[in-house]
């Protein structure tokens, strides 16, 4: 974690946004086994890896807005598909252009509600064992605190920023809101749009932003913000819950960019 912003335009280093919600946040963790989060995405910025995503259609793919914040028209914004190494040939790797990039619109840099964004790719997906969509959790209730969900990406695996290039994923329980707003924690800022993990010493970290937290086979959760400190038991992961944002997320996927 960061106490700013990551810009995708500077590699996911960029400007500040207040020291009390850094942005995007896979720490002590292990590496996932070869090919089996085929809906896992890379966004990538200029041919580098920023930001995780979840591919949930064969044209879309769900991530956090600010993986756009600082971006301009002149850089190249793709979406890489059926990897496991960022680096290493594989059969099934494929880089997809983005024709469309939709930011929830009441999405702000300075603000950590609503941090979702939709990527129109350039052309349907080829799907298959290693490319596939993962359902969007529909029902708009809470998960039960103590379930064990899963998040995965290309974050930073250690406090000393070393990335890794094979794909990491880690198992988080589900904290109750309520003691996620305790001033230990984080001090009444999470919503009823987002989700709280427990963190301690296990931690979705820079560069794991927009990723999918995942329960039950559906995705509940796009990874949003947290600690200054990746790993820190006092500041709890946090997530941006879909089942609240169900219309607009089908609303767009169907053509209408202003919702």
């Amino acid at each position: 974690m960061h106490s700013s912003v990551w810009l995708v335009a500077l590699v996911v280093l960029g400007a500040a946004v207040g020291a009390a919600q850094p942005r995007g946040r896979i720490l002590g963790g292990q590496e996932a086994k070869a090919h089996t989060w085929p809906s896992m995405a890379s966004v990538q910025v200029n041919g580098t890896h920023v930001c995780g995503g979840t591919l949930v259609d064969e044209q879309w793919v769900l991530s956090a807005a600010h993986c756009m914040d600082g971006v301009t028209g002149d850089e190249i914004v793709q979406v890489l598909l059926g990897a496991h190494s960022l680096s290493k040939s594989e059969p099934s790797k494929r880089l997809y252009d983005v024709q469309r990039a939709v930011r929830h619109p009441s999405s702000r840099p300075d603000r950590i509600e609503d941090d979702l964004l939709l990527l129109k790719l350039s052309q349907n997906v080829s799907l298959g064992p290693y490319v596939s969509p993962l359902p969007l959790q529909s029902e708009d209730r809470d998960v039960a605190p103590g379930t064990l969900c899963d998040v995965a990406g290309w974050g930073v695996v250690s406090h000393a920023g070393r990335r890794p290039d094979v794909l990491q994923k880690l198992t988080v329980p589900i904290m109750d809101r309520n003691t996620c707003n305790l001033r230990v924690h984080h001090d009444g800022v999470v919503t009823q749009n987002m989700i709280c993990t427990e963190s301690n010493r296990r931690d979705s970290c820079r560069g794991d932003s927009g990723g999918p937290l995942v329960c039950g086979n559906k995705v509940e959760g796009v990874v949003a913000w947290g600690s200054r400190v990746c790993g820190n038991r006092k500041k709890p992961g946090v997530f941006t819950r879909l089942s609240t944002y169900k219309d607009w997320i089908e609303n767009v996927m169907h053509g209408n960019w202003t919702i």
